[in-house]
């Protein structure tokens, strides 16, 4: 039997969506069972096998276990970001965290973490604009963390390789800057130049994970559209998480549509979808 005639059955569902609550914390709800049903299509595909059950028998078997779980992983996330979204923090960043945070760090070299950063845009648009603010700030260093739990979107990310489609929200004055056209003859490709490629380290990381593996706090951490795949415990959990592995002072940036309200963190708000880790509280 081909594919695209069977559907997912709801018992290969419910198993599939509790393994993937206790692997990464991602709350696949019944109205998720088409998706993930398209998404698993490729995949059985590229697999070469022939129903959804068959695909289940081999991810919870001890091969699939070991082989395939990061591939259904990255099947499930949804990868969804653009370059400067949400546009104000990187003003509020650049404006009023970076000077503070510069004179604090007597000349050490700045952390800023995105974390869940899919494509790339989000830590690419952040070493854009840290690179800006060290041209007019001699002394200033910083290093751009990026971690996502798919493999997928990382290796994309890596590349650093655009459409012009993509790239539209970026300043033109950054993009002359930051971008090369590709050489091939008509094609809408760009890529981010290999001087800001160098800037970001690209590592995969679960939030579920019970260490984070983080050798120094950040200063700065964008965490936008990402929590909303969680449920609200599992979102005090990885915010927890995260605070902790915030530098005391150290700014939190969450989605607009993301709210921490009667969670119990050591962070103070300070406007929409902007938080500070509170000196010494735990």
């Amino acid at each position: 039997m081909s594919t695209h005639e069977e559907t997912l059955s709801g018992r290969d569902f419910a198993r599939l969506s509790a393994f993937v609550y206790s692997e990464a914390g991602i709350c696949l709800g019944p109205e998720k069972k088409t998706m993930l049903e398209g998404r698993l299509k490729r995949r059985l595909r590229e697999l070469n096998m022939t129903s959804y059950r068959l695909y289940c028998e081999y991810l919870f078997g001890q091969e699939g276990l070991r082989e395939e779980k990061v591939s259904f992983i990255d099947v499930v996330t949804t990868n969804k970001t653009d370059f400067f979204r949400e546009a104000k923090h990187f003003d509020y960043l650049t404006q009023r965290a970076l000077p503070e945070l510069a004179s604090r760090a007597g000349g050490r070299t700045l952390l800023v973490w995105s974390a869940g950063c899919s494509s790339g845009e989000e830590p690419y648009t952040l070493a854009m604009v840290l690179s800006e603010y060290a041209e007019g700030h001699a002394g200033f260093r910083f290093q751009v963390l990026a971690t996502d739990i798919s493999t997928k979107v990382l290796a994309h990310a890596e590349l650093g390789i655009y459409t012009a489609d993509d790239v539209e929200p970026v300043p033109p004055a950054l993009r002359k800057k930051y971008l090369m056209r590709s050489r091939e003859r008509g094609a809408d490709r760009v890529r981010i130049v290999p001087e800001l490629r160098r800037l970001v380290e690209f590592r995969r990381l679960n939030f579920m994970d019970a260490d984070y593996g983080l050798s120094a706090k950040a200063d700065a951490i964008f965490c936008r559209n990402v929590i909303i795949y969680f449920d609200r415990p599992t979102q005090e959990k990885i915010l927890r998480k995260l605070s902790h592995r915030l530098a005391e002072g150290g700014y939190l940036f969450v989605g607009h549509s993301e709210t921490l309200h009667d969670m119990n963190l050591p962070l103070d708000a300070l406007g929409p979808a902007l938080y500070r880790r509170i000196d010494g509280r735990v």
